[in-house]
C-alpha cells in the first residue's frame, strides 16, 4: 500500500485514500511505520480521500499515535468527513487523539 507523504514546514502529512479494512491493515500499518520510522517529527494524517475505515485500521491508527507519543512527536488528525467521521465519532478518537476539519487547524496544533 502507498500512502502519499509530504512535508510542510517540519511536519509530516500521510494522506491514506480509498478503504482500510481488514483486508489491507496490515499493508497499511507496514506503510505508516516504514514512513514514520524512527521519525520524531510531528505527524498530521489527512483523511480527505479516505472513504471507508474498519476497527483494524482504526486499531492501526492507535498503534501509530501511541508510537508517536512516546517519542514524544506530535500527532494529529484532519479532514475527516462521511462514513469515516461517523466511525471515528462512535469510536470515540476524537476524544482520544487530536482531530481537526482543515489540514491548516491540525498543523496549528501540532507546531504550537
Amino acid at each position: 500500500m502507498e500512502i502519499p507523504s509530504e512535508k510542510v514546514d517540519g511536519t509530516l502529512i500521510l494522506k491514506p485514500a480509498g478503504r482500510i479494512d481488514g483486508q489491507n491493515a496490515v499493508d497499511f500499518q507496514t506503510a505508516i511505520e516504514s514512513i514514520v520510522s524512527e521519525s520524531t517529527q510531528a505527524v498530521v494524517l489527512e483523511l480527505t480521500d479516505l472513504v471507508y475505515i474498519s476497527s483494524a485500521g482504526l486499531r492501526v491508527i492507535l498503534l501509530l499515535a501511541k508510537t508517536l507519543k512516546s517519542r514524544n512527536a506530535k500527532f494529529a488528525m484532519c479532514s475527516i468527513s462521511g462514513s469515516v467521521k461517523d466511525v471515528f465519532d462512535i469510536s470515540g478518537f476524537g476524544k482520544i487523539i487530536s482531530t481537526h476539519d482543515t489540514r491548516e487547524q491540525a498543523l496549528a496544533s501540532v507546531t504550537s
